[in-house]
């Protein structure tokens, strides 16, 4: 096999057209036999083998940047940089990052799990290496859709006016994540499709090429006319209007095209957009049918395609699509909102049951909300639909343009808490502190996937402001399932498991873990009482009062960090208070950023599980005992 002899990139160049052509070949059936174990991206780097074969071939990393935007297409990048050997621990505890990681190796120069930063990253770079009086070269790999977002076009407005010698790749798949929507991505398709273009540009250049240097204003005539066919031909010609040389579009499975086309471009003083043309999933059937179930898979099987799935309890995001489907037969305000995650927020059934009230917006999680609060505005019912990770994104907009004028914008903030494989970009553990120190939000979480139904009805019967809901990427606890929906009272806890001995307040799927820890104290003649502290914003004050009044022991758990966290919350009021004597203990993520691995590993990780909870009472209580007798002893 020729895989077997690329250790580094530097290997593809002894190899000869035809070689490196049957390399692409292994190099997909390679993926596509490791990833139906593991699971992974597997549609996206389908897409890029031969572009990514052509960058190491062309360019010479690491002494070359390749910043690739997100890293969903980075796994030929591992391969050709010597990873191969790792790819059987891809996205598993202590095994090879899914993304690209600076630690992993000195190929990875950039490391982003949200989409739109490459150019950005890419420019700081360029102008370090002009500041340096340095001559590498710097690539920027962005895909179609990561174009939507705000800071690529900010970034390239920059780019544009700057005018460094720097080029820009734009992968263009027709897909982001969900297939890719908005003007950019229709301007795109116009290119793609118009050959007149192409073939219109490459014989007014011909001509030019011809004409004698007999006289500068000519020349400028005629150069002047090459740029108005442009306008005529295609709308708007709007990447060099914005200051670059436009390449493109071109066959991003032709290798010898890439090659030669990527040599030309890094013959050009200034910024270059090479448009290139590739197929999601290619070489693989079932994920060039359906690359969006084939972004992100699961296990699978070769032969048939059919994904590994365990039975069990739906996952909470099924049961958030399926409910708001319920809830939007009842009240036409309600609308759902995403950047570019229809199907990974479960709003897929939503979409086609309620066509016109389904808004995917792209890339653009600062748009969604501030469109949010538009519709609120004007009396709608706005749902915005986002991850954890990505609401970070639009923090600015949450205070500014929602919080603030208090508007009844409902966050259904999903993968709230560790995501597993994806890791660190994506843990959605710091919502509850950037959310709960915002006026007028209100923030909750369910202990299991039927509380969740109830407070998405509470949320759209609340209209005092902002209020989110947060819930985890797993499955449910597999409870029954009531059809009445009902309202939670704001800020009402509720106690699963009594107990007088110590007190823990648990939030979300931490409940399940604290009444297991009960149970087995129980067997040992401890009572632990477990509290569904499932309003995280605002506490219930009337328990948290109760609970100081009986001087025992105070737990916190959460999925979610500490710092500025719920349990940081509890002891800011009983500070507030003045209430001193309450023997408290937070649970939750520390100060460090989770790498990926399953939501077990995560847990045990950081001490969120039974054991540590019951370890954390027994110490909690033998505390109190000796105080207790410190004091007898003393007043003695």
């Amino acid at each position: 096999m020729l895989l077997e002899r690329i250790n580094k990139p530097e290997d593809l160049r002894t190899l000869s057209i035809e070689e490196m052509e049957q390399l692409a070949k292994e190099i997909r059936q390679f993926l596509i036999e490791k990833l139906s174990i593991t699971g992974g991206h597997l549609a996206p780097n389908l897409g890029v083998v031969e572009l990514t074969m052509a960058l190491h071939t062309v360019f010479d990393s690491p002494r070359d940047k390749f910043i690739f935007d997100v890293g969903h297409q980075s796994y030929v990048h591992k391969i050709l940089t010597g990873r191969m050997d790792q790819f059987d621990t891809l996205r598993k505890y202590k095994g090879m990052c899914g993304f690209i990681k600076r630690a992993e190796s000195e190929h990875d120069v950039w490391e982003a799990g949200h989409s739109s930063t490459s150019l950005s990253a890419a420019m700081g770079m360029v102008m370090a290496r002009d500041l340096k009086g340095e001559d590498n070269r710097v690539v920027a790999i962005i895909g179609d859709g990561a174009m939507t977002g705000g800071m690529a076009l900010e970034a390239m407005n920059h780019i544009g006016h700057e005018k460094k010698k720097m080029i820009v790749i734009l992968n263009d798949n027709e897909m982001s994540i969900a297939p890719n929507v908005g003007a950019i991505h229709n301007y795109l398709n116009k290119i793609r499709s118009d050959r007149h273009y192409q073939k219109a540009k490459d014989e007014v250049e011909h001509l030019l090429k011809k004409i004698p240097a007999i006289g500068g204003s000519i020349a400028k005539g005629m150069e002047k006319v090459k740029d108005s066919l442009k306008y005529l031909v295609v709308s708007g010609v709007w990447f060099e209007e914005l200051g670059f040389n436009y390449i493109g579009p071109i066959d991003g499975h032709n290798l010898p095209l890439l090659m030669e086309t990527l040599r030309g471009a890094d013959k050009v003083d200034g910024p270059v957009l090479v448009h290139v043309v590739t197929k999601k999933g290619r070489g693989y059937s079932p994920a060039e049918a359906d690359s969006l179930t084939w972004h992100g898979i699961s296990p699978y099987k070769i032969e048939s395609g059919e994904v590994l799935k365990s039975a069990g309890p739906p996952f909470y995001t099924e049961v958030f699509g399926n409910t708001l489907i319920e809830l939007a037969k009842q009240d036409d305000r309600i609308l759902a909102v995403t950047p570019a995650m229809p199907s990974g927020s479960g709003l897929l059934k939503f979409a086609k049951e309620f066509p016109t009230r389904m808004i995917d917006v792209g890339i653009a999680e600062q748009h969604a909300a501030t469109l949010c609060a538009g519709l609120a505005a004007e009396g709608m019912k706005p749902i915005y639909a986002v991850y954890s990770t990505f609401l970070q994104r639009a923090y600015d907009q949450v205070v500014h343009d929602i919080c603030r004028p208090k508007l009844n914008v409902i966050f259904a903030i999903d993968r709230a808490g560790f995501v597993g494989p994806d890791g660190e970009t994506h843990q959605g553990i710091f919502d509850i502190g950037f959310l709960r120190q915002l006026p007028n939000m209100v923030l909750m979480m369910p202990k299991d996937e039927n509380e969740l139904r109830h407070m998405m009805k509470t949320a759209v019967e609340y209209n005092e402001g902002p209020i989110g809901i947060r819930y985890p990427r797993i499955a449910g606890r597999g409870v029954e399932m009531t059809d009445d929906l009902h309202t939670i009272p704001i800020g009402s806890w509720e106690v699963t498991t009594a107990g007088k001995d110590a007190v823990v307040l648990a939030v979300g799927p931490m409940v399940e873990i604290a009444e297991k820890a009960a149970a087995f104290l129980n067997e040992e003649g401890i009572g632990l009482r477990v509290v569904n502290a499932r309003f995280i914003k605002p506490l219930d004050k009337l328990m948290l009062n109760s609970i100081a009044k009986e001087h025992i022991p105070v737990i916190t758990m959460e999925e979610g960090a500490t710092l500025g966290g719920f349990g940081s919350a509890v002891s800011e009021y009983y500070a507030e208070q003045q209430v001193f004597d309450v023997h408290m203990h937070h649970m939750g993520v520390p100060d460090y950023f989770i790498e990926h691995g399953s939501v077990a590993e995560q847990r045990l990780e950081v001490g969120l599980t039974t054991e540590e909870l019951v370890a954390a009472v027994h110490k909690m209580i033998a505390s109190r005992h000796n105080k207790s007798e410190f004091r007898s002893v003393q007043q003695a």
